[in-house]
């Protein structure tokens, strides 16, 4: 894990900290970025000390977007050989909970980014937006799709149409975040929880996690179809065991995600 040029990444414990780290270009996202990032996920992912990842960036931002140096001459076909988003949608399948810090700007790739993330902090100073439309393009890493399905159809298309940047108390607002914190304590706020739910069973928060996920795309009763099967399967673990053992022992349980 220590083969990284534009990422740093550590395990504390029981939490995995991926910071992006291209301060000079405020941490412009490229594609050997996304893959070193996809590559710390997955590995995070299989690692059973590891119960919640911590996504941050260095410097004065979280990112400010895709590294247009990189994609400016490019055409169609040089996507399609490339397969420009194949990593980021292996980001989206990451089965532990992602936690994401974010301050200064989350702009347009870096914005796609921290919507991959479950839970998202930010900093008073935080600013989001998707500028693509600025530049005669559009979000292509699921920047539509995911605004759309969190704040509404009108919305979505004001601030893609705009191409604007918002503050974080507006994006707490709508629901893009889950809170807005001092610049100073924005780690320490997120380290917080993330441990708070490192510290649940960790089969119960990765099928919680994925009966979320499904229940953006799937009906009310194909979503409830799929909640039920989880539940069921949570009954096969030995931490439904030690977790209703604890409760009738009136003890702490210790979950050991099996």
């Amino acid at each position: 894990m220590d083969n990284f040029h534009h990422i740093e990444v550590e395990i504390e414990e029981v939490l995995g900290f991926v910071r992006l780290n291209r301060p000079k270009v405020l941490n412009a996202i490229n594609r050997e970025m996304v893959s070193e990032i996809l590559a710390a996920f997955e590995y995070m992912d299989r690692e059973e000390n590891v119960r919640a990842i911590v996504l941050s960036g260095n410097g004065r931002a979280f990112a400010a977007g895709a590294d247009i140096d990189e994609m400016a001459d490019e055409g169609s076909i040089d996507f399609e050989r490339l397969n420009q988003f194949a990593d980021w949608d292996r980001l989206a399948v990451v089965k532990k909970p992602i936690i994401g810090a974010v301050h200064g700007f989350a702009l347009g790739g870096g914005f796609e980014l921290a919507l991959v993330c479950d839970i998202l902090f930010a900093a008073e100073d935080a600013k989001f937006g998707f500028p693509e439309v600025n530049l005669g393009v559009m979000p292509g890493a699921g920047g539509t799709q995911r605004l759309t399905k969190l704040i509404g159809k009108t919305k979505a298309m004001e601030w893609l149409w705009t191409g604007e940047m918002h503050p974080a108390q507006e994006a707490c607002d709508l629901g893009i975040i889950n809170r807005v914190v001092a610049p100073e304590v924005l780690m320490e706020e997120t380290k917080k929880f993330a441990l708070q739910v490192a510290q649940k069973p960790p089969l119960s928060v990765r099928l919680i996690k994925d009966s979320v996920l499904k229940a953006i795309d799937y009906s009310l009763y194909e979503g409830m179809q799929y909640e039920r099967k989880n539940f069921y399967l949570l009954f096969s673990s030995e931490d439904q065991k030690e977790g209703m053992r604890a409760f009738v022992e009136k003890r702490r349980p210790d979950f050991k995600g099996r």
